[in-house]
């Protein structure tokens, strides 16, 4: 098999649409002359953006999907689908020779199905069935983003607007998303941590990310912790957020997005995991700067009850300390 032109279509979150990327680089080394397309939710595609394997990034929905399929006709000589929506596997059945997708049907010479893991693996791993399912092997599995040079450099420019230039500048992302706030660790224990931090390191400022669902909370921590935080919960686009997050001397973090995003960036990062979501089925691979603090109650007795204040602020303190003091000259440039 040599396909002329690739598709590869996934409609997720954007930490789920970061999880492929291991898998585009993988497609694009296998086969380096050709095409490759993503298909990625408007809200998400940006993530994509900038990759060096990826030629178009283009906004796509399932119900977009089940009308354009009619319009459409084969142009793609693979097509990789995550998800088992029907009208994203039609869709690509209709534009490409063969369709991979997550199936428990037999498939046939056009459809390529791999059956649906039955038992917890590590996410990327599990995106990489449907390519190796095609023969392509996958051996580097660091998430990957490409901040561009004209984005550091507007991040660059918001740092010294905001006299941060030179500061060790430490990232919180205080919760997850709505939906599964039972993942987030208590804002007291994020201030602890944060006091901490200022003593040790009284050159250091928190930043505050997160969307604009976190922005209440984030701005009342900024508030108490006064001159040494400063609250960007809501006030950027994704990618400003991640040329922000690029300058930083280390991320603490919950399980979401913005977590797989730092891991992307390669920074110095620790990441907090609820015992239903184990760390060692999420969070980023290769990491060299990477702390994974699970959840102390095991994934097969874990319930979505488990409070994350299980995770107590001496082991994630000594996570940060010992991170920070390894790596003592990471400054804004």
């Amino acid at each position: 098999m040599q396909p002329q032109k690739i598709l590869v279509i996934n409609i997720a979150r954007f930490g789920d649409t970061l999880l492929i990327t291991p898998v585009l680089k993988a497609l694009k080394t296998k086969w380096p002359t050709a095409i490759l397309d993503v298909f990625a939710h408007k809200k998400t595609a940006s993530v994509i953006e900038n990759l060096p394997w990826v030629n178009t990034v283009r906004p796509f929905s399932k119900k977009k999907a089940a009308w354009m399929k009619y319009f459409h006709r084969r142009q793609y000589d693979l097509a990789l689908v995550y998800g088992s929506d029907d009208a994203l596997v039609e869709y690509a059945k209709r534009v490409s020779t063969l369709t991979v997708s997550f199936s428990d049907e037999t498939g046939n010479a056009n459809w390529c199905t791999v059956a649906p893991p039955k038992q917890l693996m590590p996410a990327q791993q599990e995106r990489a069935l449907l390519a190796q399912a095609v023969g392509v092997e996958i051996t580097d599995w660091r998430l990957c983003y490409c901040v561009t040079p004209q984005e550091l450099d507007s991040a660059r420019q918001f740092l010294t607007k905001n006299n941060l230039r030179g500061k060790r500048l430490i990232g919180f992302q205080l919760q997850s998303f709505p939906a599964k706030a039972y993942r987030d660790w208590p804002i007291s224990s994020f201030k602890e941590i944060a006091n901490r931090l200022l003593q040790a390191y009284p050159d250091s400022h928190i930043l505050l990310l997160g969307g604009p669902e976190g922005k209440t909370t984030a701005a009342a921590l900024a508030s108490e912790l006064g001159a040494s935080a400063t609250s960007l919960a809501g006030k950027l686009t994704m990618r400003q957020n991640a040329a922000v997050m690029s300058q930083l001397s280390l991320y603490l973090g919950v399980d979401t997005g913005p977590t797989h995003l730092a891991g992307a960036l390669g920074i110095p990062m620790v990441a907090m995991y609820h015992a239903f979501h184990p760390g060692r089925y999420l969070s980023p691979q290769q990491h060299p700067g990477l702390v994974v603090i699970e959840h102390p109650v095991d994934y097969s007795d874990a319930s979505r009850e488990e409070p994350m204040s299980k995770i107590d602020v001496d082991t994630v303190w000594n996570a940060v300390n010992t991170l920070l003091a390894k790596h003592i000259d990471l400054k804004v440039s």
